[in-house]
């Protein structure tokens, strides 16, 4: 080999040797008790589906988006429902009038039926008096017809005066009948009143029958109302829409997806931390994520899941070399995620402290 070329050799060896001492040297700057990894930044997905089946009539965002929480995102056809509410309503209108009315009918009852009950007792005390009257009267009459009989038999009194008391005596005798069979009816109209009472309870019960029909007709408002709003489906929480699975004009089931969202306030990145190292990382550690587009502004976050058993590196991490070691799959999530600024697919670097008398220290490569 020529001189030059064995130099040229020499030269090129020390300086491949320099940068990696100078990237291997920085790689290892951060202080014992801090664990630097990097990954990108995920979240928590959120399939929105419909409760109710229907024609999908609108969706008011695209693949992209950002949305805030109970945002309008999909409206399904509800004329059917608007029906069925408008039914339900006037079902509950039917139940309340019922309702006020057999309250009404039960005052009046209840403020009626002493009286009634007084009344009818009078008038059983009256017929009972007039009984007695007419008794004694027709006994007066009889026996005067039996006086005056003998007296004409005897021939001291006409006839006539006979004939006159027998007739007189007949009169009481059907006075005393037609007050007696009065007497009896007032007794009927007296214990019919004495039923008051109960009718009063029947009428207390048919209300509460009516109220508990009012109750039902509003259960069912309610649940038409509920089905008519599960038609309208909005967005259980801020986030950026990922996925759209549905088309307009389409009918989907009731739990038919139709977007997919990511939370954009339970984001957290996903890094592999390697067999070695994962010794040193626990559930809790505060942990610092860096973002290019906010390289001075670390973002709070916190491990709260690692893996339970390690894996290959995965395909994406470029060399090959790292791609045959064990790793272990760990979860950094955000504390917070202020404005909104961080989105899922963002490259980030992260330190993990896992000593806490260290100080924080950013990511150095």
């Amino acid at each position: 080999m020529p001189r030059n070329m064995t130099t040229f050799a020499i030269i090129v060896v020390l300086v491949l040797a320099g940068i990696s001492y100078l990237y291997l040297g920085r790689t290892h700057q951060l202080p014992e008790g801090l664990l630097q990894v990097n990954g990108r930044v995920e979240g928590d997905t959120v399939i929105i589906a419909g409760k109710q089946s229907g024609k999908v009539i609108a969706i008011h965002v695209q693949e992209g988006d950002d949305v805030k929480a109970d945002q309008l995102l999909v409206e399904l056809d509800d004329i059917a429902s608007r029906a069925r509410v408008a039914e339900a309503h006037a079902a509950k209108a039917v139940a309340i009038a019922q309702v006020e009315q057999s309250r009404a009918e039960y005052d009046v009852l209840s403020q009626e039926v002493p009286y009634s009950i007084a009344a009818a007792s009078a008038g059983v005390s009256a017929n009972e008096a007039r009984l007695k009257q007419a008794a004694a009267e027709e006994q007066q009459a009889s026996m005067e017809r039996d006086r005056y009989w003998t007296l004409a038999e005897a021939n001291s009194i006409g006839w006539e005066v006979a004939e006159r008391a027998d007739l007189k005596w007949r009169l009481t005798q059907d006075q005393l009948k037609a007050v007696d069979a009065a007497l009896t009816q007032s007794r009927e109209a007296l214990n019919n009143e004495r039923l008051g009472p109960a009718r009063i309870k029947a009428k207390a019960a048919q209300t509460a029958v009516f109220v508990a029909a009012t109750e039902a007709a509003q259960a069912q408002l309610e649940q038409a109302q509920s089905a008519l709003a599960d038609l309208s489906i909005r967005s259980p929480a801020a986030g950026a829409v990922t996925m759209r699975l549905a088309d307009l004009g389409e009918v989907v089931n009731a739990g038919t997806p139709l977007l997919e969202l990511v939370d954009l306030d339970r984001l957290f990145l996903k890094v592999f931390i390697p067999e070695i190292e994962i010794g040193k990382v626990r559930l809790g550690l505060p942990a610092q994520i860096y973002i290019d587009a906010f390289p001075d502004t670390p973002f709070a976050a916190e491990v709260r899941n690692i893996a339970s058993r390690a894996e290959f590196t995965p395909k994406e991490i470029q060399t090959p070399d790292e791609r045959v070691k064990l790793v272990y799959a760990v979860k950094l999530y955000l504390l917070e995620n202020p404005d909104h600024r961080l989105t899922p697919g963002l490259p980030a670097d992260a330190v993990i402290r896992w000593l806490e008398d260290v100080s924080w220290a950013k990511p150095r490569w």
